[in-house]
């Protein structure tokens, strides 16, 4: 009996050696793979920009996408399409682009960016045709700088200036008697507007038109420029709303002409000295980075650490900023000593204040610590977003980012009389001390706890004006009167001090080089890219669930989807945040 258990032990513990061993020459076989095997561009290449799909901050690569033709697993970051635009300007094989721009599922901050890297890629004398069967509004403010731009004859291009509408839910929530019970510092700190008010407030109209008034001029400018047109002529298609039809567009000379799919692409056929179409390798930006290798090498480090998301308390995940998540990131980039300077990119409306204030502080202490620290604002930086930033030694926006709102709401709603009314619910309970049970949802706040709450948010508010009042070095009453939850546009809040240029994340990688004193450098991105042990072990699955949700709900049904989640984190904490949901159309 006994040397049969030395004999199963012996043959289990080999049996558990084998396995071991190949797992890791399976891990190893698959990483080779998946490491050495490359996409051809080919002789003749024309790079394919899709605006119609929503480049995030963070991209999402599969590992094994390699073995399959499908690129839906594939999700190229903002940067990485920006980079191989870049890379594809000295790119021989690539002969132009074919931009397809009738829709646009990225905000304005990031179409800008996109805008400026296709301009710098016509500087090279390589050619840009862009197509839309048809062109929208956003589409149309990237795809004007195009050489040629073309629609669809049957289609239409959308100009009839910029809009934004909110909901509001008041009525709704009176009907099913469901109090919000909401304290907010900053006349004009709306995001809770949706719930305590039926319209606009006289403070939300005037901040939104402002804004939206700088993001249109800002349209009018940069189409004038691209189709030798001027302002007062295109505001004029707009307000008469000249363009009804595809012909129109082709009349008041916004666009090139009317032409198909195929017609265009045999344009560039033409073009490429009369190849046939087969012979031209019309790339996608997915298999261009398989393609190429547009990243940059050196021999020292800047970390950019790419942020996105809602801003919440604990962990959080590629489309959320939790605080513990980011607080080690920001740390490990702050004690490497390999690592000479820290960018921040950062695309959020904020959350969490608390949240805000724990990231805040370890990117002061990396500042302290004589690590230059920059932040590049994407589409948004707003609020809590603005907040952990406002210390850092320098800040790039774009024109039509939009950031500011420097205020703070908290909300909690009582819904006593929707589960008694309503449903026939009622609620009892005991108490060792008298506000043990103040933050529930199930009976009204007292008086003396309404007074706490309203005093809590006016403290958190104080704060949050110190905080940027230091890092900007300014007063604390001059933020205040910038402040009151107010929003800007990028070219707004560099008159006002809030920014300190206006550019991409490129430039602030250039400034922190140059802070850094160094022009011998590489990246090191944050967060990490997946491998094929996180697929193996499933940390890929979530982000690969998130982007199926997206393909299956579309763009507007993924933003209803965020939407819900945000209003879910939003009760009972202190917020740092901008408005509700605002669409610019």
């Amino acid at each position: 009996m006994k040397s049969f258990f030395k004999i199963f032990l012996a043959s289990l513990l080999a049996f558990l050696v084998l396995c071991v061993i190949l797992f890791f020459v399976f891990v190893g076989l698959i990483t080779g793979l998946t490491s050495s095997e490359k996409v051809s561009t080919g002789a003749k290449a024309v790079l394919v920009v899709d605006l119609g799909r929503s480049y995030p901050e963070i991209g999402v690569e599969n590992p094994l996408s390699r073995f399959s033709d499908k690129e839906d697993g594939d999700v190229p970051s903002l940067y990485d399409v920006l980079r191989m635009i870049s890379y594809a300007k000295t790119d021989t094989a690539v002969k132009g682009i074919y931009l397809k721009c009738g829709s646009n599922a990225n905000g304005m901050g990031a179409s800008q960016e996109i805008r400026n890297a296709l301009l710098d890629f016509k500087g090279s004398g390589k050619f840009i045709y862009a197509y839309g069967d048809v062109i929208t509004q956003g589409g149309y403010s990237v795809g004007n700088m195009a050489d040629k731009i073309y629609c669809n004859p049957k289609g239409g291009v959308d100009w009839r200036g910029y809009a934004v509408q909110l909901a509001f839910l008041k009525g709704l929530l009176q009907k099913l008697e469901v109090e919000p019970q909401i304290f907010y510092a900053g006349k004009f700190k709306s995001a809770t507007e949706p719930f305590r008010e039926t319209q606009m407030t006289d403070a939300n109209r005037l901040q939104l038109s402002v804004m939206l008034g700088d993001f249109y001029n800002r349209l009018l400018l940069q189409t004038a420029e691209a189709r030798k047109l001027d302002t007062a002529s295109l505001h004029q298609y707009a307000n008469e709303y000249k363009i009804q039809f595809a012909s129109d567009a082709v009349t008041y000379k916004l666009i090139d002409g009317l032409k198909y799919d195929d017609e265009v692409k045999n344009e560039i056929a033409t073009k490429l000295g009369g190849v046939k179409l087969d012979k031209i390798n019309f790339i996608t930006v997915q298999k261009y980075a398989k393609a190429v290798d547009f990243k940059r090498d050196g021999k020292d480090k800047i970390a950019v650490i790419f942020a996105q998301g809602d801003i919440i308390d604990g962990k959080g995940d590629r489309d959320m900023i939790g605080s513990v998540t980011y607080r080690e990131l920001f740390r490990k980039a702050r004690l490497d000593n390999n690592i000479k300077a820290i960018v921040v990119r950062i695309n959020s409306g904020g959350g969490s204040a608390l949240a805000s204030e724990n990231m805040w502080r370890e990117l002061t202490l990396a500042r302290k610590g004589g690590k230059p620290v920059v932040v590049s604002f994407g589409d948004v930086a707003a609020s809590g977003a603005y907040y952990l930033s406002c210390n850092a030694d320098s800040i790039f926006a774009q024109t039509n980012t939009i950031t500011g709102s420097i205020g703070v709401f908290t909300m909690l709603p009582n819904l006593e009389k929707f589960f008694n009314n309503k449903l026939g619910v009622t609620f009892d309970g005991v108490k060792t001390a008298p506000q043990a049970d103040m933050l529930v949802a199930t009976k009204p706040l007292t008086p003396a706890q309404r007074t706490w709450l309203q005093n809590s948010v006016d403290s958190t508010y104080l704060t949050f004006k110190q905080r940027v009042a230091e890092g900007r070095r300014k007063e604390v009453s001059y933020i205040d009167s910038i402040g009151q939850g107010r929003v800007w546009s990028g070219s707004r809040a560099l008159e006002l001090g809030l920014v300190d240029r206006l550019g991409g994340l490129d430039d602030a990688i250039a400034c922190a080089a140059r802070m850094a004193k160094t022009s011998d450098y590489r990246l090191r991105e944050y967060p990490e890219a997946h491998n094929v042990l996180d697929v193996l072990f499933g940390r890929y699955e979530k982000d690969n669930t998130q982007t199926a949700i997206q393909k299956e709900l579309g763009e507007e049904g993924m933003k209803t989807y965020q939407t819900m989640k945000r209003v879910k984190g939003m009760m009972g904490v202190t917020q740092a945040r901008i408005p509700f949901e605002m669409t610019i159309q």
